[in-house]
This record gives structure tokens, sequence and C-alpha cells, in this order.
């Protein structure tokens, strides 16, 4: 097998963003990128872990994006769109467009978006028991109280569970997460639920990623446990609601005194 590294990959999907005209869907990227690796085989672009059943190649290329990503060379605000930077673009030696002048709305805005990428990172870096760990104090974070996490190995599928009050209502309810790059399918979704099917009231399912059509459709079905999803940009949209894991810190901003300048009367006095 002779699939490229992460680091290899860098370049070149730079090179194929900045082709396509800044911008593009991870589908339309793979086949072209592979073709700057004439070693790369079609068997080996097929290829799949054997433990986790991903596509090597793809995963490879979506772990060498998320690098881009944190280096802030691939801009990853828009799910399901890969945009080039203007980092990326010098990387590139390609000169920038020019862009209009930048306000502190404008600036704010780019840095909450570097602190959400930021938080996918880390996120996915984490190995899949400190995941776990993670996603009780997320549930803790929204009001669940008893939360407690099952041992890793022979979970059941079952990752944790917990209670949550509202008033008189009380919900025993039982989670599991995923940290993958790609959706969650629907026979995960089943899966978890005839797991928890008579035991809990509710069922909460955790990814980095998103769920598919079919999985949205059947987490809430009538005569079945409910299945409440939570995808990777809700959990990051939680972190900076409850403050978890970032921390705020005040922002200087200078007003022009008013009052100072009106003791000195009008400009017609």
């Amino acid at each position: 097998m002779a699939i490229p590294s992460e680091k290899d990959i860098e370049l070149p999907l730079l090179q194929e963003l900045e082709a396509m005209g800044g911008e593009a869907k991870p589908s339309a990227l793979y086949d072209k990128v592979a073709k700057h690796f004439p070693q790369l085989t079609l068997a080996d672009q097929k290829a799949k872990h054997p433990k986790s059943g991903l596509p090597i190649w793809r995963n490879r290329v979506q772990w060498a994006r998320q690098h881009l990503v944190n280096r802030g060379q691939i801009d990853a605000s828009t799910r399901g769109i890969w945009k080039i930077t203007k980092k990326g673009r010098i990387r590139l030696g390609v000169t920038p467009p020019s862009e209009a002048p930048t306000t502190l709305s404008m600036l704010l805005d780019r840095e909450k978006q570097e602190i959400r990428a930021q938080l996918h990172e880390l996120l996915m870096n984490l190995p899949p028991p400190q995941f776990e760990a993670f996603a009780g104090k997320l549930l803790g974070s929204v009001g669940f109280t008893d939360v407690q996490v099952t041992k890793y190995v022979g979970d059941g599928g079952i990752d944790g569970y917990g209670k949550f009050e509202m008033g008189v209502v009380k919900i025993e309810a039982a989670f599991q997460v995923k940290r993958w790059q790609q959706n969650v399918p629907r026979p995960e979704i089943d899966q978890f639920r005839g797991a928890i099917q008579g035991k809990y009231d509710q069922g909460i399912f955790i990814t980095t990623s998103d769920f598919s059509d079919e999985a949205k459709q059947v987490s809430s079905v009538p005569g079945a446990v409910p299945i409440y999803l939570i995808n990777g940009d809700r959990i990051v949209d939680i972190m900076l609601e409850k403050g978890l894991g970032v921390r705020q810190e005040p922002l200087p901003v200078t007003r022009i005194d008013e009052e100072f300048f009106a003791a000195f009367g009008s400009a017609e006095e």
C-alpha cells in the first residue's frame, strides 16, 4: 500500500482548491488530489481500515484538511465546503485577491471561526475514553445530573447515562459518542436504540461529525425511545455558550467621551 502521509497531501490539496476557484466540496477533491501521487493505485484509494472500516485514503485527506484548518490555510466555517484562505494562497506563492478593509466585527467573526476550528481539532485528538468523559461534562453543562461514564471496553453501545429534571418531569437518559469524521448512518441509531429500549426514557447520540438524513429521520419515531442528536457544530455551540473549555476575556474598546467635549461648549460659541 502506497498511501501518502497527511503532510505530503497538504500542498496538493491546496493546489487543487486554488485550481477549482478557491473552494470545493470534498467529494470533488479526493480523485484530483490522488492524481498528484502516481504510486497511489485504485486499490489503495478503496482500501479500508481493518478495525474501523473507514476508507484510509479519504480519511487521510480529511485529516490533512483539518491540519490546514488548524493553521488557518483552509476555512472551515461552511459545513461541506472547503475554502482556501489568504494564508493558504501565501503558502502556494499565489497573490491573494484584494480584501476590503477589516472591521472590528469582521475580526471578531474571524476569531470566532478560528476558535471553533481549534475546538473541533482538540476534540478529534482526544482518545476515545477521554472523549466519552468529555461527553459526560458536556451533558452536565446543560443540566444533566448524576452523569456516569461506563467502562470503555464492553460498554454494549452505552457510553454513559444520567438524569435530567425540569419541574415535575424526570428523564433517565443514556448516551453514546462517536469521534468520527464521516456522518453517522441510520444503523448506528437503530443499534443504540435497541440497546436502551425499555431501560431509559431517552437516548442522546453525540458525534464530532454529523448525521445522515436517514439517521435524522429515525431519531424520533412513534412507539420507540427518542434519540436526541448532537453533531459537531452543536457540541461547539454548547461549549461556547456554557464556557466549557473556553474562557471569555474582556476586549478593551476605545470610544469618544462626548460629555468631556460637551463641557467646552459647542463649536459655534
